[in-house]
């Protein structure tokens, strides 16, 4: 039994539950379309690029929490889920989630991606465990800032060490499935990183360190025989 970590975006999912749930707030009028859309697709674009400055983006991405009463925010949640997220569940995903799951291993989602978008998508894998960016909420509100480390980059590996310090788990034996360069500190630290189909930069990466390279879209893969990759 051993610890699996999946990445969110791009991974278990077909796209980015960030930059959509940014994309969502636009398309129902409840940002302002000229100036947060562009900013969106801005961030988004430095995040590929790997120069993200991930406090500017907080501020920006979590303004909307604290603009909003908390209750519609949940109800906006729940058609974004329902409308945006759920056509972009992959099947085969699912299976290798299930598939560790079977063996006995611990499954958790490390992502930057706050936990107000995240935990409920991550709730529909079945997955228990769940690291993420943490909105600040106080007397039942938002507030627009954030609770500790940001989970990006080297801040997943902060994250995840003390979340082992309070576990019974540990490295040993540990997978990461990830799709981004973004992730190299993480794919690195654990005894099997796997990319999951990666971006140029870890697609580089990962054939340099002779990882496994897979896909988890339905279209490249209707049954993925994980064990074929040595991933599983």
């Amino acid at each position: 039994m051993s610890l699996a970590i999946f990445d969110l975006d791009n991974t278990l999912i077909a796209n980015d539950s960030d930059f959509l749930w940014g994309q969502f707030l636009v398309d129902q009028g409840i940002v302002d379309k000229n100036q947060f859309e562009e900013a969106n697709a801005r961030f988004y674009e430095e995040y590929k690029m790997g120069t993200l400055n991930i406090e500017e983006f907080l501020r920006f991405s979590l303004y909307a929490l604290a603009n909003n009463d908390t209750a519609q925010l949940y109800l906006w949640r729940e058609k974004f889920i329902k409308e945006v997220i759920t056509p972009i569940l992959l099947k085969p995903a699912q299976e290798l989630v299930d598939k560790h799951k079977q063996r006995g291993d611990t499954v958790m989602v490390i992502t930057a991606t706050n936990r107000f978008v995240t935990q409920p998508i991550v709730s529909l894998y079945g997955i228990e465990h769940l690291l993420a960016t943490t909105p600040e909420f106080i007397d039942n509100r938002y507030t627009g800032k954030f609770v500790g480390v940001p989970c990006f980059q080297q801040g997943k590996v902060t994250l995840l060490q003390e979340w082992l310090e309070t576990s019974n788990e540990s490295l040993t034996g540990s997978w990461f499935y990830s799709d981004s360069h973004n992730d190299l500190p993480l794919l690195n630290l654990v005894d099997k990183p796997v990319a999951v189909n990666p971006d140029a930069k870890l697609t580089q990466a990962a054939t340099s360190a002779d990882w496994p390279i897979i896909s988890l879209r339905e279209a490249d893969c209707p049954t993925l025989h994980f064990e074929k990759y040595g991933c599983i």
